[in-house]
């Protein structure tokens, strides 16, 4: 079997896109009707989908009383509680944060534990949730939003969403086992199949850099432990097509209308 050139590590890279979405605008006519479905799914709260199943089972109520109607239409000056909360369809917002090391992105039982949400907290007055989730010991790309339908896409794509990871190892990368890690390796809930792998450029060959699609838990230590080595650190660079381009370490941004149209692609 002919073996693959290596190629140069580029964390810049963006990957083509032919499909196009359409994104749904916020109604801005409080007096105009908005389906239920839509109104929930636009607070945030889940999937369109999803919220026809809520709906269906007697979750929601419009203005005190429950409704199990399919294509049910609200106003914005209606009063929508699901669960016994009062939910608003708030403007779909998105932010990109670059996290930092230390910081868990799910909560901690613990005190004084910092959490992803500190370091967003002043991003927008809507109540915003990341997008799958990173190891409290590793850096790089995470995004937030309150668009319940995009977050649901993202954590279980079709073709799953590209992902860059830069890596170091405790010791140097035999060129034997990136070879095995191009081929797949096999761990003990299947195989992992690695869209690229590669050395760093100018850098020591214990800085690899790794293209993914996988969501599965812990997946790039776990490779990497199944060959013998340890994952000292773990920069996520690459999410979808966003990159850490001129976002500083701890900081944030909101995505522009044309990147929000692009994560719709995958």
């Amino acid at each position: 079997m002919k073996k693959k050139k290596n190629k140069p590590f580029n964390k810049d890279r963006k990957p083509a896109s032919k499909n196009k979405v359409k994104v749904d605008q916020q109604i801005k006519d409080p007096e105009a009707g908005m389906r239920l479905n839509k109104y929930i799914a636009n607070s945030g709260v889940c999937s369109r989908r999803d919220a026809d199943i809520y709906i269906s089972a007697g979750n929601v109520r419009v203005n005190g009383e429950v409704v199990t109607e399919m294509g049910y239409k609200v106003k914005l000056t209606d009063e929508v509680k699901f669960d016994g909360r009062k939910i608003t369809p708030d403007q779909k917002e998105y932010v990109l944060l670059n996290k930092p090391s230390g910081f868990y992105v799910t909560g901690s039982l613990e005190r004084n534990n910092r959490t992803v949400m500190d370091l967003v907290a002043n991003a927008s007055k809507s109540k915003l949730s990341p997008v799958g989730k990173l190891d409290t010991s590793t850096m790089g790309l995470l995004l937030f939003t309150n668009d319940g339908t995009l977050a649901k896409n993202l954590a279980t794509p079709k073709q799953g969403i590209r992902q860059l990871y830069h890596v170091e190892l405790n010791k140097n990368l035999d060129q034997i086992d990136l070879e095995k890690i191009r081929e797949g390796v096999t761990l003990e809930d299947g195989k992992v199949n690695i869209d690229d792998v590669s050395y760093v450029d100018n850098q020591p060959k214990r800085q690899v850099g790794v293209e993914l699609k996988s969501t599965r838990p812990h997946i790039v230590q776990r490779l990497f432990k199944k060959l013998g080595y340890e994952v000292v650190r773990l920069d996520r660079v690459v999410y979808g097509g966003l990159t850490k381009k001129d976002l500083p370490r701890g900081n944030y941004r909101h995505l522009s209308k044309q990147e929000v149209i692009n994560l719709g692609m995958i």
